[in-house]
């Protein structure tokens, strides 16, 4: 039995896996009171003698999240730092390291379901952009502001737009809340679909879109391209990462 963590910049999820069943999961917010919403919760599960984790955030909240760890189960996480190449995909950058580790294990994710040439789109905080090719290699991606962000980014740049309510997305707004809302996310749509058909031909034909993220299931709403909802990459690609690099068989 083991605790996979993901640490996003909004927000950590977590899962209780053993086998293939994923026994108990959760998500919490930074800001919360982690250890108040996660050790009563962990403790359940004492069985746990493994605890791998993949983040995007500071070294401090990771650190904070190993105390919790070591303090429910007595176990240190290991955490996965992204590699050139794991579980059948090849990494495009230069630096490994570089790549988000969300990214990377989106592309694992993507790659153990089946998923032959694809565009993953991760729609949260920042919205990412990564075309995989059927043989696992990265071919590379987008990263630009996410549909929240970047209504919060404009609206924190100019002094006289400032909507009195949370918009709708329309087509034409006559007002500034809608049209704000409508702005951000028609851009982040157009984005996906202009990188989804630029790739076509770089992978053969129409690939699959995949989308995941906290604001994946409203934009696939808005989409006019077919896409799926690829709910818990992150963890998905962890588990599958975890499986092959276990003590046992490393062993």
């Amino acid at each position: 039995m083991r605790l996979l963590l993901d640490l996003g910049n909004t927000r950590l999820k977590w899962v209780v896996q053993d086998g293939g069943d994923w026994l108990a999961r959760g998500a919490v917010a930074w800001g919360q009171d982690l250890a108040a919403e996660l050790l009563p919760a962990w403790r359940q599960w004492a069985a746990v003698r493994r605890v791998v984790g993949a983040s995007v955030v500071d070294e401090a909240r990771e650190a904070q999240l190993a105390e919790l760890a070591t303090s429910a189960f007595g176990l240190a996480p290991e955490w996965l730092r992204t590699p050139a190449e794991a579980c059948g995909v090849r990494n495009a950058y230069a630096q490994p390291q570089r790549l988000g580790v969300d990214r990377f294990l989106a592309l694992v994710a993507a790659r153990a379901a089946g998923h032959g040439p694809c565009v993953l789109a991760g729609v949260g905080t920042a919205l990412t952009l990564d075309a995989l090719a059927g043989d696992g290699q990265h071919l590379g991606g987008l990263i630009a502001p996410g549909p929240q962000l970047m209504q919060q980014s404009l609206l924190g740049a100019t002094v006289r737009v400032r909507p009195e309510r949370e918009g709708q997305v329309l087509e034409l707004a006559d007002n500034t809340a809608d049209a704000v809302a409508s702005g951000c996310w028609q851009a982040s749509v157009a984005l996906i679909e202009r990188f989804t058909a630029r790739m076509s031909a770089r992978l053969g034909g129409a690939p699959a879109l995949l989308l995941g993220g906290g604001d994946a299931e409203v934009l696939l709403q808005l989409l006019e391209v077919p896409a799926q909802w690829a709910p818990d990459a992150v963890l998905q690609g962890l588990a599958t990462w975890a499986d092959a690099h276990s003590p046992d068989r490393l062993g």
